[in-house]
């Protein structure tokens, strides 16, 4: 792993490994390949932060999952502006069919709460979250996730998808805002 990276005007420090992440994601995909065997899942991918997780959970699932991505947009630099777009993307039907809403980070809850309501006018058969970080402090959300990669402390992180104004989404690995 890199020693700290630069991005823009901030500094970020490594924080946690590829290793480590992709054996988290293994233990994941397991654990859904399981809980959605013989039911035909649709993963809806949250964009852009997701994608790296998605890419590499998809890999590793047994459960013969369908994927489609969607686009919302909650933050602007390092905050979450609490203010959440409309859902952007989805051309699938859900209706009666088992969702799972892959996000990379859930931080206030805001954002996974909006899309939940979207989907719940699809009448899909479930709903369950996944994502690969939680910052349990900060999140506020109504919808608990279901799957878990890590929990964080509620300090910003880039790398494996995540960004800082675009940047750094290319890292292999998570890295924490250096204060």
């Amino acid at each position: 792993m890199r020693t700290a990276v630069h991005i823009h005007d901030l500094s970020f420090a490594p924080f946690i490994s590829e290793t480590t992440i992709q054996t988290r994601i293994k233990e994941i995909a397991s654990q859904l390949s399981t809980d959605f065997n013989g039911k035909d899942p649709i993963f809806l991918v949250v964009l852009n932060g997701a994608f790296m997780f998605a890419s590499d959970l998809f890999k590793q699932l047994t459960c013969k999952p369908e994927l489609t991505f969607v686009k919302v947009s909650s933050y602007v630099g390092t905050q979450s502006s609490g203010r959440v777009d409309e859902l952007i993307g989805l051309q699938t039907s859900l209706h009666n069919r088992h969702v799972i809403v892959l996000e990379d980070i859930l931080d206030t809850g805001v954002t996974m709460d909006k899309i939940v309501k979207l989907l719940q006018s699809e009448q899909p058969a479930s709903i369950a979250i996944c994502t690969l970080l939680l910052k349990p402090q900060s999140y506020k959300g109504k919808q608990q996730p279901s799957y878990i990669g890590f929990e964080i402390d509620d300090r910003f992180v880039v790398g494996y998808g995540l960004d800082y104004k675009e940047g750094g989404r290319e890292l292999p690995a998570v890295y924490q805002l250096i204060q």
